[in-house]
């Protein structure tokens, strides 16, 4: 069996507790079962155990056969001199320290039913592991879950923006700028988006900031996307615009093959969610300031709703007339920036201030949020889990993502619950 299981059983102290005995006959009480270590060395630190008469302190190794400390090369290796009980679920040999000191050894006894519950887990094929049991699972034990893992979610995303900000020399604005570019990827393009923010300082779309036509030329053209055979008009002033700029600012022009439009949807193709990143670079001075400074639903649903310039209306591609549509960016496409970059943004600023009542509305904004309509939110409301808000949603993309689809079931509040029901 893996051994993990078994970690999992010492750690949440699910082992019976009357019926620890060492392989000498020795009773086994566990005072403390130590902190778990998830890096090279024993597998619990500063444990305390007390066998027979006498109390240990040190750490505790863990393994399914007492033969694995052999094969492991422990008896060999000073760094498990200090280990005071071996745990073990068969007993095949006897163990000793590499100065040649016996270990005493215990045969974890814990109910049957963990590990057939966790068998199953690891082995079924449903679309999360306890799908035909997360029902049995109290919404209020379900509710605390969902807490812990958006403040989860959130620290993740506060890791990302901190390194960014020490990236990028503690410039907020720069930071911001990066990733709401990353946001108008929208997935399938994010990561192409973040490279031409990247490649294009913020400080030289600001020098042009009150021409549209000019942030277009620098956005575009840093894109990769005007090029020589482009014979509209439009298109053509573009790239005079941006050969002119590119010298300026000393670009270095982006591979427009990192650009993806196979199966999107026309309004989501890149051309369109740059002209509308560009209509909001124009239309907005200091843009995370304003966030900061008016962390509202109303002010920043406003604040987001740009336009491209005319051409974008007849157009989603260069050199490709369409129907006239407008290309607004819609409700949907603005709560998703305020999810996955303004809330974040606020989140860390608060908390890199220590300013509670800006962290409570960035969260209070996410309890606002509708919940994302995806597939995967589908799937957990055909499971019977109740998903209203961004607040859930994000939990939710949360524990699916870093739990779920990976079994980590032994880390998870509600793969607890089945394990041990």
């Amino acid at each position: 069996m893996k051994e993990s299981i078994l970690h999992y059983i010492w750690q949440q102290k699910l082992f019976q507790p009357h019926s620890l005995f060492t392989t000498d006959g020795e009773q086994v009480e566990v005072i403390d079962v130590g902190k778990h270590n998830t890096d090279a060395g024993p597998d619990f630190f500063n444990s305390k155990i007390k066998i027979g008469e006498t109390i240990w302190a040190g750490n505790v190794e863990i393994h399914s056969n007492s033969s694995d400390w052999i094969k492991h090369n422990h008896h060999t290796n000073n760094a498990y001199n200090n280990i005071i009980l071996h745990v073990v679920k068969v007993a095949d040999t006897e163990v000793y320290r590499a100065d040649g000191e016996r270990i005493p050894q215990l045969i974890l006894k814990y109910p049957a039913h963990i590990e057939d519950n966790y068998n199953r887990l690891i082995t079924e094929k449903k679309w999360i592991p306890c799908a035909d049991k997360i029902n049995l699972v109290p919404e209020i034990f379900i509710q605390s879950w969902k807490n812990a893992l958006l403040s989860e979610r959130l620290e993740q995303k506060m890791n990302a923006i901190v390194l960014l900000l020490n990236e990028n020399n503690q410039h907020w604005e720069e930071a911001f700028y990066i990733t709401l570019a990353r946001s108008f990827g929208f997935g399938t393009n994010s990561q192409a988006l973040e490279m031409l923010a990247k490649s294009l300082p913020l400080n030289a779309l600001s020098k042009h900031k009150n021409n549209l036509f000019q942030i277009e030329a620098l956005l575009f053209g840093q894109a990769g996307f005007i090029n020589e055979s482009l014979n509209d008009a439009y298109s053509q002033q573009l790239k005079k615009e941006y050969d002119f700029l590119k010298a300026k600012f000393d670009l270095q022009t982006m591979n427009v093959n990192l650009w993806k439009l196979l199966r999107l949807r026309p309004d989501n193709f890149p051309h369109i969610r740059i002209a509308q990143f560009a209509a909001l670079i124009h239309s907005s001075t200091k843009l995370f300031s304003r966030v900061i400074e008016h962390p509202e639903i109303e002010y920043l649903t406003q604040l987001f709703k740009t336009e491209p310039s005319e051409y974008w209306k007849t157009h989603y591609l260069f050199g490709h007339e369409s129907d006239n549509k407008s290309k607004k960016l819609g409700k949907e496409s603005i709560h998703s920036l305020l999810i996955n970059t303004v809330i974040p943004f606020l989140f860390c600023y608060a908390h890199q201030r220590g300013d509670q009542e800006m962290k409570d509305k960035a969260m209070q904004l996410l309890e606002i949020i509708p919940s994302e309509k995806n597939a995967i939110m589908l799937k957990w409301r055909n499971l019977g889990m109740k998903i209203e808000s961004a607040y859930d949603s994000q939990a939710f993309l949360q524990l699916k993502k870093l739990y779920c689809d990976d079994k980590n079931c032994l880390r998870c509040r509600i793969g607890h619950k089945v394990l041990t029901s």
